[in-house]
């Protein structure tokens, strides 16, 4: 694909979306899809939850809500190559439309099998504060650390770089005075949790076109 071609990702279109959730923590964006699930305001099922680390919550919040988990441990793998082998011989298993990235402190390669079927947030503005070791509240430390006056997040189709792809949305939060790095993060936190879905529901129903760096939503309706 071109720089002047435009590629429309098909989505599913109608039918229920399969999705894959990759983290390495607490699993608050998990529980956000779990949520939306349960009441019906996400046409999506979670086939499979990946953890790279064996002590992430996410874990805990797939064993309660019934949903298929395993742990690949990145220390377990000398190299980011063989770490990716064990992720794709999991994620092999099991038939997933679409993979969601949910703080996931490990490159993910798509390996060309994944090209614009990878979703993630990132609690900044990118290029802003992004990159590796730009995580968590890490993030918020160095945003108010460098004294900007806004942050918030970005929702983009992720490739081979930490933070980088093309981007679906971004949206602004105001940086208070009186901001600790836990306000400012429930600040952004309560944007990705409408943000997020938003994008998974735009994929899903094939309005998400790309021309070189840039995505386009295209008119139609939204499928729930």
């Amino acid at each position: 694909m071109t720089d002047t071609e435009l590629y429309v990702v098909p989505g599913t279109r109608g039918r229920t979306v399969r999705l894959a959730v990759l983290l390495s923590g607490s699993g608050t964006t998990l529980q956000n899809f779990l949520d939306l699930i349960a009441r019906g305001d996400l046409d999506a099922r979670i086939e499979l939850v990946i953890a790279s680390r064996p002590d992430a919550f996410g874990v805990e919040r797939a064993r309660r809500a019934g949903v298929p988990h395993a742990v690949v441990p990145r220390k377990d793998y000398a190299s980011v190559d063989a770490f990716n082998d064990a992720l794709h011989a999991v994620l092999d298993r099991v038939d997933i439309d679409l993979v969601l990235l949910a703080g996931f402190l490990s490159p993910f390669q798509l390996r060309g099998r994944y090209q614009f079927r990878v979703l993630n947030v990132h609690p900044a503005l990118i290029p802003s504060f992004c990159g590796q070791g730009f995580y968590g509240v890490h993030v918020h430390r160095a945003v108010l650390a460098s004294g900007v006056k806004v942050s918030g997040c970005t929702v983009h189709f992720a490739d081979d770089q930490y933070d980088h792809g093309p981007i679906i949305f971004q949206e602004c939060v105001p940086v208070l005075d009186d901001d600790t790095p836990e306000t400012l993060a429930a600040r952004v936190q309560s944007v990705e949790r409408r943000l997020y879905p938003a994008a998974v529901r735009l994929w899903a129903s094939g309005r998400l076109a790309i021309r070189g760096n840039r995505v386009m939503i295209l008119p139609g309706p939204v499928i729930h």
